[in-house]
């Protein structure tokens, strides 16, 4: 089987969109499953719905990488849409033709290449997606590294060489699971500015020439497929082979801050993109609601169902009492108290069901459990805080939620090991429990409690919540009471209760 590029697509009878040549317009750095599902996949649909003829330039940011492959194939790949939309099964199949090439700066050849794009009369934007751990000063950067080691590092020098060179400034769009990825990006590259004793006028131009944009990125992209069955019977579908293909879920955002006015620059709004891809000048309200509401739906279920004997999220969304609860949960409880339009959130939520319930992810709910003290902390108890603050009495699914959190860390302690709390769940398999060295050393220390002297000593943990929870009205004898509920009845009983 032939690997994909344009002649193979040509003969395989493809019949949807491609633009084969058009201005490289992007210099992107990091050439991994998410940006070409994210990113890429947006620019594509630019050069179909608004003539936007536009090109992205990938990078390897590690040496590593896919540079080769893409390559092979003419920057051509397959992406998979997949998951549930409005109820119904998603599918679609597209070839992505927005990546021109990918450039690996680790070899000569490459790190030219990339100089030669940056002083492009073409070239418009930056993206990038280099990890949580890309964007970081590195001190160990020099101006003459072929190349910088770090991201930021060799941002400026590309920055540099454009400055040199006399061309216009760039926007630099970053799309880092990192809190204020912009800001935190500029102030690297100002870093290095300083450090390498650059001219006062190239500061001034990449701090008033450039435009440094942060950036909120939502779609879950599980990247190739596994099954080698499933992979045989795509290449025959096909008439191609694609070790490159890429598989994302249905919905995505991608909210970018800075000037409005950015709106009529960015190709997006042309292509009837502006409900997925929009800037704001303040994109903290929007993360607010992806925290609020999809990661907070998460905490707020998943440790109680997996007590109720379920493994999977997608089963808890076949199930009417976890759904039922966790709509009330979102619709009665967090998208009334957050800052943004009422009918907004309520789609945001709706969504987040219908991603909850992809018939293509296992998405397993011991993954989600990690960490969560810190996630109920972060997700859930603003929420929780905010709405007694409002409404003036206890939410009833946050409150359940905070019982079920307690009972899943403590529900028949076994062992305390090395890695792992070790419980022993209702239908009888154990389970590791995991969380900060201190938060399982405090459960194991509990283990014997009553519920009355665990619910108090977890409540007055100031390090795990970082206040006395007890000072709430009548939230501790509530949280007795439902952690006696999930005890006795299981923790399905205990949500149904709160229908």
């Amino acid at each position: 089987m032939e690997k994909l590029n344009y002649a193979t697509l040509e003969k395989s009878g493809y019949s949807g969109y491609i633009l084969k040549d058009a201005p490289e317009k992007v210099l992107q750095f990091g050439e991994g499953n998410f940006l070409r599902a994210f990113v890429d996949y947006w620019f594509d649909l630019a050069n179909e719905n608004a003539g936007w003829n536009g090109k992205c330039v990938l990078v390897q940011p590690i040496a590593p990488g896919l540079a080769g492959m893409i390559n092979e194939q003419e920057g051509l790949y397959t992406l998979y849409l997949r998951g549930s939309q409005n109820g119904q099964k998603v599918d679609d199949k597209r070839v992505i033709s927005s990546v021109s090439r990918c450039l690996n700066p680790y070899e000569k050849a490459g790190f030219d290449a990339m100089m030669e794009v940056a002083v492009s009369d073409d070239l418009e934007y930056i993206v990038s997606n280099t990890t949580e751990a890309g964007i970081v000063y590195d001190p160990a950067c020099a101006l003459e590294d072929v190349p910088a080691s770090s991201f930021p590092g060799k941002l400026t020098q590309v920055l540099y060489r454009r400055w040199k060179a006399g061309k216009k400034g760039l926007i630099i769009l970053a799309c880092e699971l990192i809190d204020n990825n912009g800001k935190e990006l500029l102030k690297c590259v100002n870093q290095y500015v300083a450090q390498w004793g650059l001219e006062p006028e190239f500061s001034n131009y990449v701090n008033h020439d450039c435009t440094f944009c942060g950036s909120l990125v939502d779609r879950i992209v599980p990247g190739r497929i596994r099954d080698p069955e499933e992979v045989a019977q795509l290449e025959q579908k096909h008439g191609y082979a694609d070790p490159l293909l890429d598989v994302g879920e249905v919905f995505g955002v991608w909210v970018i801050e800075g000037d409005p006015k950015l709106n009529d620059v960015l190709p997006f709004r042309k292509a009837g993109l502006e409900d997925k891809v929009f800037v704001t000048p303040d994109m903290t309200p929007y993360k607010k609601r992806k925290v609020r509401i999809l990661n907070g739906a998460h905490t707020g279920f998943v440790l109680g169902a997996y007590l109720g004997g379920f493994d999977i999220v997608r089963d808890c969304m076949n199930d009417p009492t976890i759904l039922g609860y966790m709509n009330k949960m979102l619709l009665e409880e967090i998208v009334p108290i957050l800052p943004l339009d009422q009918e907004d959130c309520k789609q945001f939520a709706a969504a987040v069901q219908d991603r909850f319930n992809n018939p293509f992810v296992n998405h397993e709910l011991m993954s989600i459990s990690l960490n969560s003290t810190s996630k109920w902390r972060a997700r859930n108890m603003p929420s929780f805080l905010e709405y007694i603050s409002l409404k003036g009495h206890l939410p009833t699914c946050l409150t359940m939620s905070f019982a079920a959190y307690i009972a899943f860390f403590s529900n028949d302690i076994q062992e305390l090991t090395d890695k792992a709390l070790i419980c022993r769940r209702p239908k009888g398999n154990t389970y590791a429990c995991s969380d900060d060295r201190w938060v399982l050393e405090f459960y194991y220390a509990h283990r014997n409690d009553t519920p009355e002297e665990l619910v108090h000593a977890v409540m007055t943990n100031q390090q795990m919540w970082g206040q006395d929870l007890t000072q709430i009205a009548g939230f501790e004898s509530a949280t007795v009471e439902n952690l006696k509920m999930i005890r006795t009845q299981g923790a399905i009983a205990a949500y149904k209760a709160c229908l």
